[in-house]
């Protein structure tokens, strides 16, 4: 069964428990904050993944990097250690998220520009988009990528909305080489 999978299924199980008992924006405040602390420090996950550390050591670690955190989350990442699993703790904080997001019809969108947006283009984007996907909200993560020349390219889960000038020369270079 592949990491993204299993990654999947926890944080499934966990946002079951959240609605269950109304905790999910408190879980997902933990979640983004655990998967920052996974991301930034590496020494962590190196000691969780050392073969020779006890797992209550590693447990014991845990709740005291994460102390005040809820007892959900700590019970998860318990369970992701027993089972040797703690590398794919930033992505099941990532689901954990989405699931949130889809109850409160948010989507996520990846927007790629030559520069950074300001403020307006954002929310022309954001109105633009939640009308267009039906949604309430929509939360932009500009991404600057100079090698698209100008023109933006948008991605919203598995859809890519490309208006650069990259991508459209790739489209043009495409149809002339189809024509020969």
């Amino acid at each position: 069964m592949s990491n993204t999978t299993v990654a999947k299924r926890y944080a499934e199980a966990l946002f079951e428990i959240a609605q269950t008992k109304g905790t999910a924006d408190v879980l997902e405040a933990e979640l983004t904050t655990v998967k920052e602390v996974f991301i930034t420090n590496a020494e962590l996950l190196a000691f969780l993944q050392h073969p020779k550390v006890a797992a209550e050591k590693k447990k014991e670690l845990l709740t005291s990097a994460f102390t005040g955190f809820s007892k959900d989350v700590l019970h998860t990442l318990f369970m992701l250690v027993d089972r040797h699993n703690e590398k794919i703790v930033p992505e099941v904080a990532d689901h954990f998220i989405t699931f949130n997001n889809k109850v409160k019809g948010i989507e996520e969108a990846a927007v790629y520009s030559a520069r950074e947006l300001t403020q307006e283009e954002q929310q022309a984007l954001q109105g633009v988009f939640t009308r267009k996907l039906n949604v309430s909200a929509l939360k932009i993560n500009n991404i600057v990528d100079p090698s698209i020349l100008g023109g933006i390219r948008i991605r919203i889960g598995n859809t890519v909305y490309d208006g650069s000038i990259k991508g459209k020369l790739n489209r043009l270079e495409r149809q002339i080489t189809a024509v020969n």
